[in-house]
């Protein structure tokens, strides 16, 4: 089942996890930050690819980044990514080097190319913010195919196939006794085949991926289903796609692209729900600049609310904050010296409206309360 999906940046999780980024962080700054689209799938592909290349270079040069580093930028930029259409690439370079250099499967409308003290990190968590990691599970009486998905990447993570008994798989219509027997077993080998699919489901949820989706036949669904009650798993029901190659695929990319986003505007939603909720109580979270940094001091904060565009708007003194470790004492938008707190305390990132936030640019979800 490899390659078969194109899915969007729907995300199940709907938190970015920075310890994917931590490492940047290590390095002496400053650094630079290029965020651009790389796919070169149309005529002229690959001019464009090379024009924006030279755009962030360019940039890059503007704002007093040494050639070395820019030069390292293109180079890297340069290499063609073998990978089909939208494709995002976030590269971070300082004099040491390339510090990061990250593909995932999105439009870059907006891109991204700065010189500065912190890494520039916002726009690409705005986007991996919605990723998600989810399990698509196409069955049929005689097994299954299952995947692995992260909706920003173009290939499943992991693939098998389930190939279970084909023996008396075809009910007959007849009343007589062996008929009936012929029935009983072949509804048997549907349970069993059923079993050993959710079985390799079960296994991935197991790792941490609760969000199953499952399409193909509505029986072997049903059985599938049945099988994963008291299990983790979060279970979605596709009516679109097959095991058979009938050119169902378009169907069942909208289905899970449908579903994908259902699950994210609800986990969203849910979010800031909560966020009220804890404001509401006066406990367990914060909202604004000057209370989040300091809650950042304190190691408090479990998952920062972010706004990118909002926050970019403020500026983050860390001189003014005693005890902020965020690499830097250099004044820095507030979204760039967010993330990289967050980061550097191993704290979740997720985006959300400054309008849900009552009009801040940023609120955060704590680990624990302590008197400021």
């Amino acid at each position: 089942m490899a390659d078969r999906f194109r899915l969007g940046t729907f995300g199940h999780r709907a938190l970015m996890d920075t310890s994917t980024l931590s490492k940047v962080y290590q390095s002496d700054g400053p650094f630079a930050t290029v965020l651009v689209d790389v796919g070169h799938e149309s005529e002229n592909g690959a001019h464009e690819h090379e024009l924006r290349v030279r755009a962030a270079r360019e940039a890059l040069r503007e704002q007093g980044a040494p050639e070395g580093v820019v030069t390292a930028v293109g180079d890297r930029l340069g290499e063609l990514v073998p990978q089909p259409v939208p494709v995002a690439r976030l590269v971070v370079v300082t004099a040491d080097g390339v510090q990061h250099d990250e593909t995932a499967a999105f439009q870059v409308d907006d891109p991204v190319a700065t010189w500065g003290p912190l890494p520039d990190l916002a726009r690409w968590i705005e986007h991996a913010d919605g990723a998600v990691t989810f399990v698509l599970a196409v069955v049929d009486h005689e097994g299954g195919d299952v995947a692995v998905h992260r909706s920003d990447l173009p290939s499943p993570e992991q693939t098998a196939s389930v190939h279970g008994s084909t023996e008396n798989i075809h009910q007959v219509g007849a009343d007589d006794w062996g008929s009936l027997k012929y029935q009983h077993r072949t509804e048997n080998v549907w349970a069993h085949n059923a079993a050993e699919v959710a079985d390799r489901i079960t296994s991935h949820v197991r790792a941490g991926n609760r969000l199953v989706l499952l399409a193909g036949d509505p029986r072997s669904r049903s059985l599938v289903r049945e099988r994963l009650d008291g299990t983790h798993a979060e279970v979605v029901d596709l009516e679109s796609g097959s095991r058979a190659d009938d050119g169902g695929e378009e169907a069942l990319q909208a289905a899970v692209r449908g579903a994908l986003l259902e699950q994210v505007v609800r986990r969203r939603v849910g979010r800031v729900h909560e966020l009220r909720e804890r404001l509401g109580r006066g406990e367990g979270a914060v909202a604004g600049l000057d209370d989040v940094t300091g809650a950042f001091v304190r190691g408090q904060v479990a998952t920062l609310l972010l706004d990118p565009a909002a926050a970019a708007q403020q500026e983050l003194a860390p001189g003014t904050y005693r005890g902020l470790s965020i690499g830097t004492q250099e004044t820095v938008p507030a979204d760039v010296g967010l993330v990289a707190a967050a980061a550097l305390t191993s704290a979740d990132v997720a985006i959300v409206s400054s309008a849900t936030l009552g009009g801040e640019p940023v609120a955060a979800l704590l680990r624990w309360d302590q008197p400021a």
